[in-house]
């Protein structure tokens, strides 16, 4: 086979394995593109030989040229993941007979903890004065993110439908296509009220799937949500570099620092497992390590 057909032949490969992602194991749209990427990387460095003939030192090979680029440990072993799940679904449905990814370390990458708003910071984002339709819309959405804990995708994911006010709860489709039902705080509970009393005047007639529009009422896109942050991040005096996922940091931190309840966190955020959720002890550690170190008069001038 010569080379122009062997990358035809991995392409193809390539496309039927990201069909499956989306189709079979229902991953969002935006996992699956980051696999189509990380497995075209695999494909540029293969070059002319075959994928069923690399082996395990041309992929740790592979992991050291990325990461003499400057590409750091979790990014090569995300990239690793996906090439081991490639080599999988290749000797599932392909007969490939190896796998030569399985044993490949990434290099270590440095742990760096999650930001989060201090309480007082996250108040004065919700102070959103009274204003047009859209400063409604961003006060509710604020307000659903910090209650409730949301990844952004999730949250623009919603229908109208899924919050249940009655409950004061919302039904999230997280990772994976999985659901979870998350409790929604009574700030965010009429926040949303007061946006869909206003919501009729930017959708259709029909009303949309969509809980968050934009002015010409289509479904809010997450770039949209970001820059609508920034914005009014600016205009309230938080002088930080506040995102969405900041929100969801603060939600889940200023939760466990009340009640240290590790798993209720757990299962409010959607992790699949503890250790993900763990990172918000140190979290809070932090809080209060710079707590004691105002209050206590022997203590260390800097930590």
């Amino acid at each position: 086979m010569n080379r122009q057909a062997a990358n035809a032949d991995a392409e193809h490969l390539r496309q039927e394995f990201l069909a499956h992602l989306a189709n079979e194991r229902r991953l969002s749209t935006h996992t699956t593109l980051n696999y189509g990427r990380d497995i075209a990387a695999l494909l540029e460095f293969s070059g002319n030989t075959p994928l069923a003939q690399l082996q395990i030192h041309q992929i740790r090979r592979f992991v050291a040229q990325l990461h003499s680029r400057g590409l750091d440990g979790r990014s090569l072993a995300r990239m690793l993941s996906a090439w081991r799940g490639f080599y999988r679904y290749l000797a599932r449905d392909h007969g490939y007979p190896n796998n030569p990814c399985i044993g490949i370390r990434a290099p270590k990458a440095k742990k760096s903890l999650p930001e989060a708003l201090s309480p007082d910071e996250a108040a004065r984002l919700m102070a959103i004065p009274d204003g047009d339709v859209l400063a409604i819309r961003d006060k509710a959405i604020f307000e659903l993110f910090y209650s409730s804990g949301l990844r952004l995708s999730e949250l623009t994911g919603l229908a109208p439908t899924d919050v249940n006010f009655a409950d004061a709860t919302v039904v999230v489709t997280g990772k994976g296509s999985k659901t979870r039902i998350v409790p929604v705080g009574s700030h965010a509970v009429r926040a949303v009220k007061d946006w869909l009393k206003k919501r009729g005047t930017l959708t259709k007639a029909d009303g949309g799937n969509a809980l968050f529009v934009n002015r010409n009422g289509a479904r809010l896109g997450p770039r949209a949500i970001q820059y609508r942050m920034k914005s009014w991040a600016l205009k309230l005096g938080l002088d930080r570099n506040l995102f969405p996922h900041k929100l969801r940091h603060s939600f889940a931190s200023h939760v466990l620092q009340s009640s240290g309840d590790l798993r209720a966190v757990q299962e409010m955020l959607g992790h699949a497992s503890i250790s993900t959720t763990q990172v918000y002890t140190h979290l809070d550690f932090q809080y209060l390590a710079k707590v004691y170190d105002a209050a206590h008069p022997r203590a260390r001038k800097k930590r």
